[in-house]
């Protein structure tokens, strides 16, 4: 989906590629952390489908969770460009 912005540049919306590293207690052992990583495409800054996912897991999994970090990458970027300071000719 392409949105406009005021200046007539057309951009994305912020989907990133989303990393959650999620520590949880074991059913079985509650002093024992395990982890989980799940990653995704996601809508920064409010990362629904995380949210989602966090929501399923404390109403269908047993282990609770301890925490969660949360890393996202953007998919698209504004391209860099560089000038070079000279031209360099190979034989």
């Amino acid at each position: 989906m392409l949105l406009s912005c005021k200046d007539d540049l057309v951009r994305f919306p912020d989907w990133r590629l989303t990393t959650a590293e999620i520590l949880y207690h074991m059913p079985d052992h509650p002093g024992v952390l395990q982890t989980f990583i799940w990653q995704k495409i996601d809508l920064a800054p409010h990362f629904p489908e995380l949210n989602r996912f966090l929501d399923f897991w404390r109403r269908e999994i047993e282990g609770p969770l301890h925490s969660v970090r949360v890393a996202s990458a953007a998919l698209t970027r504004p391209a860099e460009l560089r000038y070079a300071n000279g031209v360099f000719s190979l034989h």
